[in-house]
């Protein structure tokens, strides 16, 4: 049975319909009752890699509820596997978040802060016969634990006694034992139809040099035994997280009722983002890093945050995206057509307007005189005068795009054809009289004359329907373009039924680099990371990396209109 899709395009006569948040009734009735005076909510990512889009909802459901109630948000880092996790990834997780409009409370927060209390904890629970060190083997523990249809059956190691216990926890800390030696597991219930509650691992051995605590540990704490306890030591209200983690909650809590915890949080889960053509698992997207088939995890191809960002996404699309899509408990796969309406829904009503030509076809107004040059001023933006306008000389010599001349076009073709006549945007109407062509029949130029009666106005006595983009040859700005589109093919990369792996699903057409792109003047001095409609081409942004004053690069972020099923 396939996924609901989520269709942006469909409408109401009543108007728009604001996205329900089941959780907004949630705390507004834990506020009217005193049971809490502020909401504190966390995000706590892994940093182990760099946030997606998936992360986007979460950050805005967090960071947006406690707003929205007069609270505040902890940024708490899941720092417990040191062997993974990077200062690259914790710098690159508080960029996203700030650059997505949100400020945490008070100083960022590590788990890791809590490991000595973590401790403390898993040595009472040893000492009241709720946790022991077991001496299974990964593979032997695995076939203890049972499946879905079959309990699983005590370690022999189950009953050892508490000094016992005691004894071999101290000897973990203090490094006697290889990784994967030993484990120390909560004594819960081996039967219980909850896998989570079968007498799950709380701490591991791992030799291995953490980026906050440097040497100190070489045991390490599961996210399920850190989780809840670092909420109650922060006072979470509500624990907010995704349906995955729905058969956690009776461990979350288990930890809590067995502990002397300053505070009893709640978890709450929702649906996670599911956005088609795209891979969100943080190990997949690294594997693209890896392996090259991207530019880094700020490729603008790639689901990431930074990616989105340099690509031209806004923080307030992507809000309002994950705004659109709502927070409940159903799962379904949003359409990633429908981020891009939020994209162009923003841009449109902000994004300046330039021209450039990506494919130059120089044009020679055989007419226009020399040494004349108009200065010409355009709208930076139809429907916001505020903005100003934007200078551009037209002169004897300009740029046309090759696409916008041909020589046998087709049936209702609009733009410049042998005799026919076209509107320069915001200029003159000319006329193509003649196509110099080189050796090998390519055109290389174009023989035009203008109509000097028509700046501003239509001619008389004949209809001009086209109207092309263009730029001064002598004041234009060369620019490098980069076309991106979807990285992958399949609206499913992961299950597509003609690929053994998600790799096979990579789109070869996902970036395209035009060089030698002809610019307006203004666009000369555009700054890294600010967008523009260029004309009848897109919305497009200065890359953040490689864009310089003089020297733009510039990454389409979006078509015009969605193109993609064309």
């Amino acid at each position: 049975m396939s996924k609901p899709t989520v269709d942006p395009t469909s409408n109401s006569k009543t108007g728009p319909v604001v996205p329900v948040n089941f959780l907004r009734p949630i705390i507004q009735a834990d506020l009217d009752s005193g049971k809490h005076t502020q909401i504190v909510t966390r995000f706590p990512p892994e940093p182990n890699g760099y946030l997606h889009i998936g992360h986007a909802k979460s950050i805005c459901v967090n960071f947006g509820l406690a707003q929205e109630f007069g609270g505040v948000t902890h940024l708490r880092f899941d720092d417990t596997n040191p062997a993974k996790e990077d200062q690259e990834y914790i710098d690159a997780i508080e960029s996203d978040v700030k650059w997505l409009g949100f400020e945490w409370s008070g100083e960022v927060r590590y788990a890791s802060q809590y490991f000595d209390q973590l401790h403390d904890w898993a040595v009472e629970l040893i000492k009241a016969g709720k946790a022991y060190v077991d001496d299974l083997s990964p593979e032997q523990a695995k076939e203890y634990r049972g499946s879905l249809t079959e309990p699983g059956k005590n370690s022999p190691f189950r009953d050892r006694s508490v000094e016992e216990n005691l004894d071999w926890f101290a000897r973990m800390r203090a490094g006697e034992f290889p990784d994967g030696a030993r484990v120390l597991r909560a004594k819960i219930d081996m039967a219980s139809p909850n896998m989570n509650l079968r007498d799950p691992i709380m701490y591991r051995i791992r030799h291995a040099h953490h980026h906050q605590t440097g040497d100190k540990w070489c045991i390490y704490p599961n996210y399920d035994f850190t989780h809840g306890q670092s909420d109650a030591i922060e006072g979470i209200t509500h624990s907010i997280c995704t349906l995955e983690f729905e058969s956690h909650r009776p461990l979350y809590e288990w930890f809590l009722d067995n502990l002397p915890v300053p505070a009893n949080p709640r978890q709450y889960e929702f649906s996670r983002l599911n956005l088609n053509y795209t891979i969100t698992s943080k190990r997949k997207l690294k594997q693209l890093v890896d392996e090259k088939h991207v530019h880094g995890w700020d490729d603008p191809r790639m689901s990431t945050l930074s990616g989105f960002r340099r690509r031209g996404y806004t923080p307030a699309s992507i809000r309002n995206f994950c705004d659109m899509v709502g927070t409940n408990r159903s799962d379904g796969v949003v359409d990633f057509g429908m981020l891009e309406f939020s994209i162009r829904q923003d841009l449109d009503q902000n994004a300046p307007r330039a021209m450039c030509v990506l494919r130059p076809l120089k044009v020679v107004i055989t007419n226009y005189p020399e040494d004349k040059v108009d200065h010409l001023e355009l709208p930076r933006h139809p429907q916001k005068e505020e903005l100003g306008v934007r200078k551009l000389p037209f002169s004897r010599e300009i740029y046309i795009d090759r696409d916008d001349f041909m020589e046998e076009p087709p049936k209702g073709y609009k733009r410049l054809e042998p005799n026919g006549e076209v509107r320069l945007r915001g200029s003159y109407v000319i006329r193509a009289d003649e196509a110099i062509k080189d050796a090998d029949g390519n055109i290389v130029e174009l023989r035009c004359s203008y109509d000097p009666e028509t700046l501003g106005k239509n001619p008389e006595g004949r209809k001009v329907k086209g109207v092309v983009h263009w730029v001064p040859a002598a004041a234009s700005v060369e620019c490098e373009v980069r076309l991106y589109d979807r990285l992958f093919r399949s609206p499913n990369p992961e299950k597509a039924e003609d690929s053994a792996s998600f790799l096979d699903n990579i789109n070869p057409d996902s970036l395209q680099v035009l060089t030698g792109c002809r610019a307006e003047p203004s666009l000369g001095n555009a700054q890294p990371e600010d967008r523009f409609q260029f004309e009848r081409e897109g919305y497009f942004c200065a890359d953040i990396k490689d864009s310089k004053p003089g020297h733009p690069v510039f990454n389409r972020t979006v078509t015009l209109r969605d193109s993609w099923g064309q």
